[in-house]
C-alpha cells in the first residue's frame, strides 16, 4: 500500500512541476528563466517567420513598438492557460502600441496550427474569443536564432528600441507579464 501511495505521490509530483514549469520543446539552448537589457541580436531580429496567413514577419520590422514573442504549440496545457491572456493583452494594448507575435512550435505546422487557431475558444474576462494576435509559425531553427528553448511556452519581451528586457521560461506570471508590458508602453 504504502509503495502505491509513494508511486502516486510521485506521479502527481512530476505533473505538477510539468503544468508550473511548462511544456518540453525539442529545441535545447540557453534561455534563462529572466532576462534583461540584452539587444537583439541581428539572428534574432531579423528571423523571418512565415505567417499563417502567408506573410513573412520579423521582430526588427515592429521596431517603435512593444513585442511579446510567445513561443507554444497546441498540444502545450501551460500554453493554452496563457493564451486567454495573451488575446487580452492584444485587446488592451494593443492601441497603445504592444504586438504580440504567437510563434506555433508544432512539428506538423500549418495543417494543425491553422485549425487550432481558427476554431479553439478561450474565455477572454468572461467572454468567448479566438486567438487574435499574429501568429507565425516557428522550428528548431527559428528557436535557435532566438537562443533556444528550453521547454514551452517561453515569452520574450522587446522595447520599442529592439531591445529584449524579460525572457520567461515556462508558465508565465500574469501580474509580472503585466507589469512587464505596462512598463515598456
Amino acid at each position: 500500500m504504502r509503495s502505491k501511495f509513494l508511486a502516486l505521490a510521485l506521479v502527481s509530483g512530476v505533473a505538477a512541476l510539468l503544468a508550473l514549469g511548462g511544456c518540453k520543446s525539442g529545441s535545447q539552448g540557453a534561455a534563462n528563466g529572466s532576462q534583461g537589457g540584452a539587444a537583439a541580436s541581428p539572428a534574432e531580429a531579423g528571423a523571418t517567420l512565415p505567417g499563417l496567413d502567408g506573410m513573412d514577419t520579423s521582430v526588427a520590422q515592429y521596431k517603435g513598438k512593444v513585442v511579446l514573442v510567445n513561443f507554444w504549440a497546441t498540444w502545450c496545457q501551460p500554453c493554452r492557460v496563457e493564451i486567454p491572456w495573451l488575446i487580452e493583452f492584444n485587446q488592451r494594448y494593443g492601441p497603445k502600441g504592444l504586438v504580440i507575435l504567437g510563434v506555433a512550435m508544432d512539428d506538423e505546422g500549418k495543417k494543425v496550427v491553422e485549425p487550432f487557431v481558427k476554431n479553439q475558444v478561450f474565455q477572454v474576462n468572461g467572454h468567448p474569443g479566438t486567438m487574435d494576435y499574429k501568429i507565425v509559425l516557428g522550428n528548431d531553427n527559428v528557436a535557435d536564432k532566438f537562443g533556444g528553448l528550453l521547454g514551452l511556452p517561453t515569452s520574450m519581451l522587446y522595447a520599442r528600441d529592439g531591445k529584449k528586457v524579460k525572457t520567461i521560461v515556462g508558465l508565465a506570471d500574469y501580474p509580472d507579464v503585466v507589469k512587464a508590458i505596462e512598463g515598456q508602453l
